[in-house]
């Protein structure tokens, strides 16, 4: 097979590519540009715009790379999956390995660490007919299936088993990662022994965009790191495009998206305030531009205190370019603060796309302030600068409508 690397955001010239590649890969991955060279008859200039991993068509496989070094993403990744659960430890793999095998590798080294103490068991409902009594019968649907008469009986009962959400997350992930191309024989390995030990499992088909949310207890909560890894893994692959003799597999992370989880994430801990106080999208609050409330706003950043806001932010991973409109993100951030009547706002990017400063926006009486991660230092370093930013975040806080931050939220 064919291997193809590319690296985020950068250009790869010249790519010969048969049509039939190109139109697979444009359906597998909705940021791939592709336009054909000029003056190269079957080649393609190829530029992907924010999401990475790898992709499989045909004889060509595609990785393609982070401008991040590969600990870097994974650390992002893994803070936001499990804020308390995460470990410098955990990401040991070399800064050339590709996204998938790292994935491989951290997945399977958080679900041997879950299995340690042996399979999660549960408690399983089950109904059925079957030709003794056991756990409650189910009169109505004896009545109305047998007519009273049994056997069969319709019967209602509850095994202790392993055969439970968590570990058909597990193995749903093990056969998405299984499809992939792989370049190391470990990787296959770890993955065929985690097979293994949930062989009584259930094979469940999820749909990425319907998966069991999941409370976390005393119980399953050694668990929460590899079931929610792999969720992520289940969102991220693709497979199966087929027309005509096609056919596709992809696995690729939506960066833009992992960074604002990442931060939201960060902010929240820091800040100490709950989902509900500090939602991602202004989720389950109202923000409205027009006095009309035709105009619904939801910025990444808010933070509510008794049904009022008083805080607004956004984030960017890579700075928005539209087409005729300069600064199309300060636009952004003015109209969020606009609309919760704040005195101004916070655009959070990525480092290297924009300089830190503060713009003081004429006649209307209001500050956009513009800050800059940096995701290339180590762990502990990246969650000292998102400290720093939530600590800006509670001063714009208490400045917004001279209201004090609750002793309780300033941990």
């Amino acid at each position: 097979m064919r291997l193809l690397q590319l690296r985020e955001f950068e250009p790869k010239r010249a790519v010969p590519l048969r049509q039939e590649q190109v139109d697979d890969l444009r359906q597998l991955c909705r940021t791939l540009r592709v336009q054909p060279t000029v003056g190269q008859v079957g080649h393609y200039d190829l530029t992907v715009e924010g999401e990475i991993g790898a992709i499989n068509v045909r004889d060509l496989a595609v990785e393609i790379r982070p401008k991040l070094d590969v600990e870097h993403v994974f650390f992002i990744l893994s803070y936001a999956l499990d804020p308390k659960g995460w470990r410098p430890d955990d990401f040991t793999f070399g800064s050339n390995a590709s996204l998938v095998e790292a994935i491989v590798f951290s997945f399977a080294t958080h679900v041997d660490r879950a299995l340690k103490r042996g399979l999660l068991h549960g408690y399983l409902q089950t109904e059925e007919s079957i030709a003794t009594i056991r756990g409650r019968l189910r009169f109505d649907e004896q009545i109305r299936r047998r007519l009273g008469r049994a056997p069969p009986f319709e019967v209602r009962y509850e095994d202790y088993t392993p055969d439970v959400t968590e570990n058909r997350l597990i193995k749903a992930a093990v056969g998405r990662l299984g499809r992939m191309y792989l370049r190391l024989p470990e990787s296959r390995a770890r993955l065929r022994r985690i097979a293994a030990a949930l062989d009584t499992v259930t094979a469940v088909p999820y749909d990425p965009r319907l998966l069991p949310d999941l409370v976390y207890t005393r119980l399953n909560q050694h668990y929460r790191a590899a079931v929610e890894l792999a969720k992520l893994i289940i969102r991220s692959t693709t497979f199966d495009l087929t027309w005509g003799p096609a056919h596709g597999s992809a696995f690729l992370v939506d960066m833009k998206k992992a960074f604002e989880n990442f931060v939201v994430i960060a902010l929240r801990e820091d800040l100490g305030v709950s989902q509900r106080d500090f939602p991602q999208g202004s989720h389950g609050m109202k923000l409205h531009l027009d006095e009309g409330s035709n105009i619904t706003l939801q910025p990444d950043l808010s933070w509510w205190m008794g049904g009022q806001c008083h805080f607004v932010g956004d984030v960017k991973y890579k700075r928005v370019n539209v087409e005729g409109v300069q600064h199309p993100d300060v636009y952004q951030v003015l109209a969020y603060a606009v609309a919760a009547n704040l005195p101004g706002g916070l655009l959070i990017y990525a480092a290297g796309e924009a300089e830190p400063v503060t713009h003081r926006v004429r006649y209307l009486a209001r500050t956009i302030d513009v800050i800059a991660l940096d995701l290339s230092v180590a762990p502990k370093k990246v969650l000292e600068q998102a400290s720093a930013v939530a600590q800006r975040i509670r001063s714009l806080a208490q400045a917004s409508h001279q209201t004090t931050i609750p002793a309780a939220a300033a941990v």
